[in-house]
């Protein structure tokens, strides 16, 4: 089962997080989300563990628990639904005319 876990302080690792898990049961892969741009943690990871009922007594034991000075929120993964193609953000429009003296008459 996947397991989110979010609201991670930025400076708790990969073996942080392993280690808190691997108390309830068989951890088979943890994938701590970092900043493409920065590199630096973005405060979320996904922990894989194979044994459903292990997976659930993790989720239960340290959803609110403290991990490097934080609350962690701990859930079941849900699948990531599909947004479409990725679309420009705003009122800009291509052809719009709008910004600068584009498309306006001119003096």
């Amino acid at each position: 089962m996947d397991i989110f876990v979010g609201n991670l302080s930025y400076e708790v690792n990969e073996s942080a997080i392993e280690e808190a898990f691997a108390a309830h049961g068989g951890v088979s892969r943890v994938k701590l989300v970092l900043d493409r741009d920065t590199g630096r943690s973005r405060g979320i990871a996904f922990v894989t563990m194979d044994d459903f009922n292990e997976a659930q007594a993790a989720i239960k034991a340290l959803d609110g628990q403290e991990l490097g000075g934080r609350e962690m929120k701990v859930n079941q993964a849900r699948e990531r639904e599909s947004q479409g193609p990725r679309q420009g953000g705003g009122n800009f429009s291509r052809n719009s005319g709008g910004g600068g003296h584009r498309g306006r008459d001119r003096y």
